[in-house]
């Protein structure tokens, strides 16, 4: 026979399997969390990796420039 839990003894059990349960569900949660700051601190490690990739296109536009302008030097001697 599979009665339902009705003793103090069977409740209680049945109360601290409950706490377990809450308590993996938030661990889950917790675990969730960190997975979304990893995933955040990726996102700005990738925005970071974009800004330097733009400086130093700008850093080349620079260079260009200057080897424009000595060029012209060049040709007004």
């Amino acid at each position: 026979l599979n009665l339902p839990a009705t003793g103090p003894l069977e409740r209680e059990r049945e109360r601290e399997r409950e706490r377990e349960r809450e308590r993996e569900r938030e661990r889950e949660r917790e675990r969730e969390r960190e997975r979304e700051r990893e995933r955040e601190r990726e996102r700005e490690r990738e925005r970071e990796r974009e800004r330097e990739r733009e400086r130093e296109r700008e850093r080349e536009r620079e260079r260009e420039s200057e080897r424009e302008i000595d060029r012209y030097r060049e040709i007004d001697r």
